[in-house]
């Protein structure tokens, strides 16, 4: 394997010449850099990136902890997260929290050790000891979906709230009126703030939402199910079920299916995060779609800003919803706006919303 110097001599430089060239110094002359960049290239010559580190205090490395790499909203994520980084010049080492602080925890404190040059983290709860502690010593760091309330950390995250209020919207106009829900983890923000946003649209409408139309879910499949099983037995069950997740969505419709009922015949059934799948249910599932690839992408660049010293901003964009079949929808109906945006009827299972990009400070 050629060595730096190999290189020099290959160019006719000097290795400090090389070594300015490979860190992008403005000093090298045009003629010198070229000789450099064609004599790398001629002798496949790779810098030692662990003696590099050393030398500049980076790895050019960045930590992903998301909360559950099963959860294809999350795959997603992190795909989009790898692609942005490898554009940008960075690898990414990924950690799967499965929904457990410990473990979440465990993973951070292991890629701190690594020396990683920033942290985006997806939390699994509300509080962290140890992400406070490494923000407060410097720990270049973004929050991505879920966020930890009172943290000084950028957070890019999708307008679940405006979402939820299109959904309830939608539901009404079909006629809907007793909606229950199946709530994430209370630890979770997102768990929070999808149940607050299906309060508030219901009373907008006028609409209770009694105890018993809300089902403690964990964003797992099982919990859903075992949530519609409880709705399913009540005296007088909803006429239609908003899952806050994809997974808690799958396990409901199983327990609809496993009564020998139908949805949207017997009971509506709508979820948060749109995934590819639910364009292959019978019925198609109505959902709310979130902009994942993008929200990974805008995560690496506010992570990049922060660690190249840029002021990084908090980033939030439009989630949408898409209207499918599973809450009474007419087969044939043409698209229509329930409030900006407009309620999209299905699209290819393959398509991913791309909406311009709205920084706030969230």
């Amino acid at each position: 394997m050629a060595s730096i110097k190999d290189v020099a001599a290959e160019a006719g430089v000097s290795v400090a010449t090389v070594s300015r060239v490979l860190n992008d110094h403005p000093s090298v002359s045009a003629d010198a850099r070229t000789r450099v960049l064609a004599a790398v290239e001629a002798l496949g010559y790779r810098p030692n990136a662990v003696a590099r580190s050393l030398r500049t205090d980076q790895t050019r490395t960045l930590g992903l902890v998301i909360s559950d790499v099963l959860n294809p909203y999350f795959t997603h994520l992190a795909r989009s997260v790898e692609e942005e980084a490898r554009a940008l010049g960075y690898s990414v080492i990924i950690g799967n929290a499965d929904e457990r602080p410990d473990l979440q925890d465990h993973h951070v404190r292991t890629l701190l050790d690594r020396r990683i040059d920033g942290l985006l983290v997806s939390p699994t709860d509300g509080g962290s000891p140890l992400m406070l502690d490494a923000a407060r010593s410097g720990t270049p760091m973004v929050f991505v979906d879920r966020w930890i309330a009172g943290m000084d950390v950028p957070v890019v995250r999708s307008d679940g709230r405006t979402a939820v209020h299109h959904l309830v919207a939608h539901l009404h106009g079909l006629g809907h009126r007793r909606l229950a829900i199946i709530a994430g983890p209370a630890a979770t923000t997102t768990g929070r703030e999808r149940v607050e946003a299906f309060r508030t649209a219901l009373a907008d409408y006028g609409l209770p939402l009694p105890d018993d139309c809300i089902g403690q879910g964990d964003f797992q499949a099982e919990s859903g199910r075992r949530a519609m099983e409880r709705f399913l037995d009540l005296a007088e069950p909803p006429e239609a079920v908003f899952a806050a997740d994809n997974l808690m969505a799958l396990g409901a419709l199983d327990a609809v299916r496993a009564r020998g009922l139908r949805v949207p015949d017997d009971i509506a059934l709508a979820a948060f995060d749109d995934i590819p799948w639910f364009v292959h249910t019978d019925p198609p599932i109505t959902a709310i779609a979130q902009p994942t690839g993008e929200l990974g992408r805008a995560a690496v660049r506010a992570l990049v800003d922060r660690i190249e010293g840029r002021p990084p901003e908090s980033v939030t964009l439009p989630a949408r919803l898409v209207a499918r079949r599973s809450c009474g929808e007419p087969a044939s109906a043409e698209p229509r706006a329930l409030r900006e945006p407009p309620v999209l009827q299905e699209a290819p299972a393959s398509t991913e919303p791309s909406p311009a990009t709205n920084r706030s400070q969230s």
